[in-house]
């Protein structure tokens, strides 16, 4: 009589999981799961053997957008921003540069307790010499990374990599207003793509660059031309990496990117900046009112902004010239418009560093 009660729950308000706690376990277990699956592609290509297509269902889709990426690379974009102390950075930053393989020769400053935060060091600058700029072709490559694709757009359909295709106008979003751009577009009465090609002769070209985490994170300007409008996706921010890409449908669809749209000497020229996971800002250098990964912002939305506006012409851009910069590895989608005898000096698959050459006339 003398012994306390013990007061005990019910077992099933003990073991009672919230649906949030049940979708980010299955959902981060489920991409667990797809980044085992894209180490087996990445071996049996490296052997030689063709991989299969094989799209994700809907259901797999929606499960893996369940999985709070935005939230989580919020997260990861203020981590980045706490400074270390001087006698952790070494340790830190040489365990990332043995992962990703990074080249820490080719950096304007090598000393690593030079860079106060993992932002810094991701954001670090290259040596003037090492990426010199091809003069000879038109187009260069706006960054370093990996061909994942290229060749004529056809049928409105844009290959992210190979037997894996999206809609170019969902990828750009709906048609840009004539009073906003530098030159005069084609009728409205023709397709999207046909819309887009301003000169006749000319076709719609595309070039998918896949930016690694161990790859230098800025990009550039890949050729002369002027920056006219600005559109920004919110989207949601799932994993761009080649197994990814060749496993969703439209993938670039769905993640957040920011389009530029403007003119080059041969008509229509854009350059996109795909987001993905733990990638928590995109950055362009001469846009101060772009802020991506908002909480602001709502998912299949987009805001526009115009370059063309108090008497300016847009944002001009020279060749190789500093454009804006990742957190982290990403991708660039280059679109754009070039006579019919264009040619890419392109493999799919082969590594590229930013100054070399994409293609000419």
């Amino acid at each position: 009589t003398d012994r306390k009660k013990l007061h005990t729950a019910p077992v099933g308000q003990v073991f009672r999981l919230r649906p949030f706690h049940v979708l980010v376990a299955t959902g981060g277990g489920y991409a667990g799961y797809r980044k085992y699956e894209d180490y087996k592609l990445e071996q049996l290509e490296k052997r030689g053997i063709e991989v299969p297509v094989k799209l994700a269902s809907e259901w797999e889709v929606a499960l893996y957008k369940s999985v709070p990426t935005r939230l989580l690379s919020r997260a990861w974009g203020r981590l980045n921003q706490v400074e270390l102390p001087t006698w952790l950075r070494k340790p830190v930053y040489s365990l990332y540069i043995w992962t990703f393989g990074v080249n820490m020769k080719e950096a304007a400053v090598e000393d690593l307790h030079h860079y106060r935060n993992l932002s810094e060091f991701f954001r670090r600058k290259l040596k003037p010499q090492v990426r010199p700029v091809c003069c000879v072709h038109s187009v260069i490559s706006p960054s370093d990374g990996k061909i994942l694709n290229f060749g004529q757009v056809k049928n409105c359909e844009v290959e992210q990599v190979k037997g894996v295709t999206y809609s170019l106008e969902s990828f750009l979003g709906p048609r840009i207003s004539t009073e906003e751009m530098r030159f005069n577009q084609a009728p409205p009465g023709n397709s999207f793509q046909q819309q887009l090609v301003t000169k006749e002769g000319n076709e719609l070209y595309h070039c998918v660059i896949y930016l690694a985490p161990g790859d230098y994170h800025c990009f550039h300007s890949p050729t002369d031309w002027t920056v006219s409008h600005r559109r920004h996706f919110p989207g949601s921010l799932m994993s761009v990496n080649p197994g990814v890409a060749r496993w969703i449908k439209e993938l670039f669809c769905h993640n957040e990117r920011v389009v530029l749209t403007g003119d080059w000497k041969h008509g229509f020229f854009s350059l996109t900046a795909v987001g993905a996971t733990n990638v928590g800002s995109i950055r362009i250098y001469f846009d101060q009112d772009l802020h991506t990964n908002s909480p602001r912002y709502s998912k299949g939305s987009y805001n526009d902004f115009s370059f063309i506006s108090n008497n300016k012409e847009g944002i001009p851009m020279r060749k190789g010239e500093h454009l804006g910069e990742f957190n982290l590895g990403s991708t660039i989608v280059l679109i754009f418009e070039a006579p019919k005898d264009f040619k890419f000096n392109l493999k799919a698959g082969q590594k590229i560093r930013f100054g070399e050459a994409l293609g000419s006339l």
